[in-house]
């Protein structure tokens, strides 16, 4: 059973684009490993900007100041 956690910075992505997400991955896993899609299990993390960092800062940090 394949198992696919996925982690995003919570910024509106929209229910359409994470179910998206969630069926190429399981397709991906089906075409390139012969995983059954049925067992396959994805969960999406969306994680705020305050709680996800890079370079010793957070993300929100980094993008006030355009990075």
């Amino acid at each position: 059973m394949p198992y696919v956690n996925i982690k995003i910075t919570r910024e509106g992505a929209t229910p359409d684009q994470k179910a998206e997400l969630i069926s190429g991955v399981t397709r991906l896993l089906q075409n390139v490993l012969g995983k059954n899609p049925q067992t396959t299990v994805v969960v999406i993390d969306e994680v705020d900007t305050d709680n996800w960092g890079i370079g010793g800062e957070t993300v929100t940090v980094r993008r006030k100041r355009g990075q």
